[in-house]
């Protein structure tokens, strides 16, 4: 079991964005910037391109309606996405709040958020889904 399935499952805490019945969005406890969100599917798969075309394109859709609630809620140009796969082997998506491009540069210093900010950004994003 991955330890994001173990945050599906409740095991393990996070800062919850949504979910449904085939996919949780979170944010990233090592953010590389404010309102950074993963998001992955509920079922375990290592590879997000082992994903069916459905199960691709609909995490795509639930990914668009996350990364549109992050832009209302975190001052930023755009919400850059990236998928990398190979610090968990449980496929997902990265939305980043990005005013440059090398805001998505994954070797930069992750922020040190506290608790109560994480929670403040997830309400926030959480509120201004649609």
């Amino acid at each position: 079991m991955t330890i994001f399935s173990r945050i599906i499952a409740g095991e393990i805490p996070c800062y919850k964005i949504a979910e449904d019945e085939r996919y949780f969005a979170f944010l990233d406890i090592n953010p590389m910037t404010k309102g950074h969100t993963l998001v992955v599917p509920k079922m375990e798969e290592d590879y997000i391109f082992n994903l069916d075309d459905k199960t691709l394109a609909d995490m795509m859709v639930f990914a668009k309606k996350i990364a549109i609630a992050i832009q209302k809620s975190v001052t930023c140009v755009r919400i850059g996405v990236a998928v990398i796969g190979l610090e968990v082997l449980h496929a997902h998506i990265h939305l980043i709040p990005i005013n440059k491009e090398s805001d998505m540069n994954f070797k930069n210093p992750k922020l040190k958020l506290s608790s109560e900010e994480m929670n403040e950004i997830a309400t926030e994003i959480r509120k201004k889904i649609e």
